[in-house]
């Protein structure tokens, strides 16, 4: 690899933590509980231990590949390296495509936040905005995204306390969001775990972290421990305050929750905070996207002009402009709120992946053993095919037509 080519460590454990953690308290927080509520009802919460859980098996995956492969790219790398190239190509393709859907669902929510009439002009905006902080280079990525997660934490706990001292309404007729729905709590989990998924973006950026066998593991998990307690203690206090199905019926069930309170003066705060936490995550998105596709450019795996890094900040800054130019591409042509299911799928089965990775190694750390990398296998699987079954069949087309354009210029070079 060039020397032109070689990005620079810049962040430290904090730095990453807090990429990780506002990458993980993004819009999902703000619209998952409520589908997720209409699947599984009175166990939503156990949805979420089950989701945190997988999330558990894989963010350990994850920390101990990092430590060994500090690269960008994430699962793709290691996927290459322990699985080989076609497992790798799986899982970047599967990253690159769930999750620069996800960036577009993210700034269309922003601008559905900030102004229904003109949501898309203002989701185009944002992505143009924050495009242009990332190719400032990553220590502006990460300072922008601290004083985001801080408006987004302050935000949540507002709700949180909004819920807990009420009033709260009367339970009314019992509805099927109101009964434990055993059935509906594995799907439930496949769509929490959209929101536990951001932890991806600290080993995307391998890279770019000081000491990364020892920061990347840590920041993880932290960021892990952090975004878990946050999603349960908001699971069960939603769930004791909007009964008779409202939690279940609403898109907006965090701000409901402050509507139906007494301190309902404060909505238009829970808005601003739901913009900040869809800026924080779609800012972070946008950086791991780039950095994976980035990975994938140096393997010949996309157009290698997608590799070229450069600029006084030393980003790859032919990546972050393809990934943006394809969001608002979609943003101008679909709706892309419904796509919260194709990118669960997608990335689970990246996790999948990072699982059966980690499996291969040959030492594994006391805190990912052996057998918690098969359980994480199964369990991503599991998760990955319980979803409903329009996400399942979009994204299955989407991998196999990556797989198949692949194998293609294969045949093409030889």
């Amino acid at each position: 690899m060039s020397a032109h080519q070689q990005l620079q460590r810049r962040l430290g454990t904090f730095d990453a933590t807090a990429i990780g953690l506002g990458s993980m308290l993004g819009a999902g927080v703000f619209v998952v509980f409520a589908p997720a509520a209409a699947l599984a009802g009175q166990l939503l919460a156990l949805s979420v231990v089950i989701a945190g859980a997988v999330a558990y098996c894989n963010a350990v995956a994850s920390a101990a590949l990092a430590a060994k492969y500090p690269t960008s790219g994430g699962t793709y790398v290691y996927g290459r390296e322990q699985l080989g190239k076609w497992p790798g190509f799986l899982a970047g393709w599967g990253f690159v495509t769930g999750k620069t859907a996800s960036c577009a669902a993210m700034a269309l929510t922003f601008g559905s936040y900030i102004s229904p009439q003109y949501a898309v002009p203002v989701a185009v905006a944002a992505v143009v905005a924050l495009t242009g902080v990332n190719l400032l280079g990553i220590t502006r990525t990460a300072l922008l995204t601290r004083v985001l997660l801080c408006v987004v934490l302050a935000t949540l706990s507002f709700v949180a306390v909004a819920a807990a001292v009420g009033p709260h309404p009367d339970a009314g007729p019992a509805g099927s969001a109101d009964m434990a729905s055993p059935g509906g709590v594995l799907p439930a989990a496949g769509l929490m775990f959209f929101a536990f998924a951001g932890y991806a973006r600290i080993a995307t950026l391998g890279e770019e972290v000081k000491d990364p066998a020892r920061a990347i593991p840590r920041a993880i998990l932290a960021a892990l421990a952090g975004a878990f307690a946050i999603y349960l203690t908001l699971s069960l206090l939603l769930l004791n305050h909007l009964p008779g199905g409202r939690l279940a019926a609403t898109r907006t069930p965090l701000l409901d929750a402050v509507l139906q309170s007494g301190l309902a003066a404060g909505a238009p705060a829970v808005q601003a905070g739901a913009a900040a936490a869809c800026l924080g995550a779609l800012l972070a998105l946008i950086t791991g996207v780039g950095r994976t596709t980035l990975a994938m450019a140096r393997e010949r795996d996309l157009p290698v002009l997608l590799a070229r890094v450069g600029g006084k900040h030393t980003v790859p800054y032919a990546a972050e402009l393809a990934v943006a130019a394809v969001v608002i591409l979609l943003l101008a042509t679909t709706d892309v709120m419904t796509v919260v299911g194709f990118s669960s799928f997608g990335v689970l089965i990246y996790y999948a992946v990072a699982n059966a990775s980690a499996y291969t190694l040959p030492t594994h750390p006391a805190y990912a053993p052996k057998w918690l990398n098969a359980v994480g296998f199964v369990a991503c699987l599991l998760l990955a095919f319980t979803l409903p079954p329009v996400p399942v069949v979009a994204m299955a087309g989407v991998l196999a037509a990556g797989v198949a354009g692949r194998w293609l210029m294969l045949r093409l070079r030889r």
